[in-house]
């Protein structure tokens, strides 16, 4: 009974032969022959290994310990189901911020198209004999013809981004 407790306490804290070895000051090979039930550790090693196991000696010589894996898998299914629905509101407000910015994007483009086209395209109208005002109406004139070849593309592909990433029920 003691190799059989032994063993099944050394798992149940998640320690190797090695590590509980190192413990308590022996070769990992003395800790195999306990478990095997090749020896048993002397008195003051046996104190010694159940103040590691965190158990009591009388419990260590005593009754066979059952492995609580099932209780541990539970655990741990546990802490995954919490980790996945983590994961999973992250990825929401992920998407849902993304489809935000999208929605901007397109409302940008659009607000900037209507502005320009309720300017007029002023710049033509300017006097470049002016040094500011042609140093204006050339910066307006590139703004403008930028956005009349980038607009499409960026409406494009924002509105396309918009109805990709909706939420899907």
């Amino acid at each position: 009974m003691l190799s059989e407790n032994i063993k099944s306490m050394r798992r149940s804290r998640g320690l190797s032969q090695q590590e509980l070895a190192v413990k308590l000051n022996v070769v990992r090979q003395t800790v195999s022959k306990w478990e095997q039930g090749l020896s048993v550790p002397d008195a003051d090693l046996l104190i010694s290994l159940a103040e590691v196991l965190g158990t009591s000696v009388s419990t260590l010589l005593g009754e066979r310990v059952g492995e609580p894996e099932a209780d541990g898998m539970k655990a741990l299914s546990e802490k995954l189901e919490v980790v996945n629905l983590q994961l999973a509101r992250g990825k929401v407000r992920r998407r849902r911020a993304l489809r935000w910015l999208l929605a901007a994007l397109v409302a940008a483009t659009v607000m900037l198209y209507a502005i320009l086209c309720a300017l007029e395209s002023p710049y033509l109208g300017w006097n470049y004999g002016d040094p500011e005002t042609a140093v204006l109406g050339v910066g307006f004139h590139a703004a403008e013809w930028l956005f009349v070849r980038v607009a499409p593309i960026v409406l494009i592909g924002a509105l396309a981004g918009f109805f990709l990433v909706r939420e899907k029920e």
